[in-house]
């Protein structure tokens, strides 16, 4: 589904605890609300599909975090470098989640996202999922707020 220029280009692999201090810089540029860094070594001692994709010369261009539940997979955290958002870099990374997804025999992703956050929905919506539901006060905002969730699914 996505339309990267040069997808050759890209080192699409696991993530290790060893790749954890650049994940986690690149969630704090993108992110006004990051996981933490504790978050991201938890996943991995979890065994959650965790990936990273870089440039060729090795810059960090992007990421996620895929949990198995049963059937269904849950995209815990994905991103990618704003120096490198509306390349088709999502839409690639998202390719990749359904593969490793389907690799694991899932029949969907469930993901959550913030309402505020359009530009991911944008990429949700344009790559086919549909929102499914709502978790009122689901994400931390600012001033000691919340913020909904929309709860998305794409169907493998």
């Amino acid at each position: 589904m996505s339309m990267l220029r040069d997808p050759d280009q890209l080192v699409y692999a696991p993530m290790v605890v060893g790749d954890v201090d650049e994940v986690f810089a690149l969630e704090t540029s993108v992110y006004p609300h990051p996981w933490s860094r504790g978050n991201f070594i938890d996943s991995l001692a979890s065994g959650y599909n965790s990936w990273t994709l870089r440039e060729d010369a090795g810059l960090l261009v992007g990421y996620f975090l895929l949990m198995p539940i049963v059937d269904e997979a849950h995209l815990l955290n994905v991103a990618v470098a704003k120096a490198r958002q509306r390349e088709g870099l999502g839409l690639y990374l998202l390719d990749k989640v359904c593969a490793c997804a389907r690799g694991l025999s899932m029949a969907s992703i469930l993901l959550e996202v913030r309402p505020s956050n359009l530009r991911a929905l944008k990429v949700y919506e344009q790559y086919g999922f549909t929102e499914i539901g709502r978790r009122k006060a689901y994400y931390p905002a600012h001033n000691g707020q919340r913020e909904d969730a929309i709860v998305m699914r794409f169907t493998l």
